[in-house]
């Protein structure tokens, strides 16, 4: 077993999208790289003037979305008349394939607001198939260890020693693994990732990842 290493790394960008939401955009995945990542959106503010005009209706084709929401409520409304609820802990998964129009609005007034979107392309053959909504409430994401150390499944499956970790997501378009880690400082996991994976970390609190070499 071969331990990945780090071979570039990207920084976010200040962006806005929507109806002039604020976000932290990692937009560098342009190349084979990265894929079939092209992009993630991180939302996170206290001020109500950063997201409240949320995302009116708009199109998508050809990719898929996975949305993760640490703190805050959003509605997804789309034109296949699904209506979901993206709220703090939960997350969301759709698949354009060859078209959707859809909208996601703050149902909060105030207070803070912390999300990630994470968009994947669809292989060609799948980019002219019917759309696809799910979406996965915080006790439907299974989560393996301590306080001091949770992983938070959200989507596919991998082996931690020998174990299987998996989350609530399984059926994608693309196949993902999608998880969230929360350390202490010190702490350490190892886990298994099959070789052919792209495999991306966004650190998002905290100054920094040591021994990402134990990724394997």
């Amino acid at each position: 077993m071969r331990a990945k290493q780090i071979v570039r790394v990207i920084q976010s960008h200040a962006s806005k999208d929507g109806d002039g939401v604020n976000i932290q955009r990692v937009h560098g995945f342009n190349d084979s790289t990265f894929s079939p990542f092209l992009m993630i959106d991180e939302l996170k503010s206290d001020n109500p003037d950063d997201y409240v005009g949320g995302f009116p209706p708009h199109p998508h084709r050809g990719i898929e979305t996975l949305t993760y929401m640490l703190e805050g409520h959003f509605e997804h409304r789309d034109h296949m008349g699904n209506v979901g609820q993206l709220k703090s802990g939960g997350a969301q998964w759709m698949s354009a394939g060859k078209g959707v129009i859809h909208s996601e609005m703050p149902i909060m007034t105030d207070g803070g607001l912390h999300g990630f979107q994470i968009w994947i392309n669809l292989p060609a053959k799948k980019k002219r198939l019917p759309a696809k909504y799910h979406d996965f409430q915080s006790p439907e994401i299974n989560e393996y260890g301590s306080e001091q150390n949770v992983l938070r499944m959200i989507s596919g499956t991998l082996k931690e020693n020998g174990e299987w970790r998996e989350g609530p997501l399984q059926d994608t378009g693309v196949e993902t693994v999608v998880a969230d880690w929360r350390a202490m400082a010190g702490e350490l996991r190892t886990l298994t990732i099959p070789a052919h994976y792209q495999t991306n970390l966004y650190i998002y609190n905290g100054e920094r990842l040591c021994c990402l070499n134990r990724w394997n």
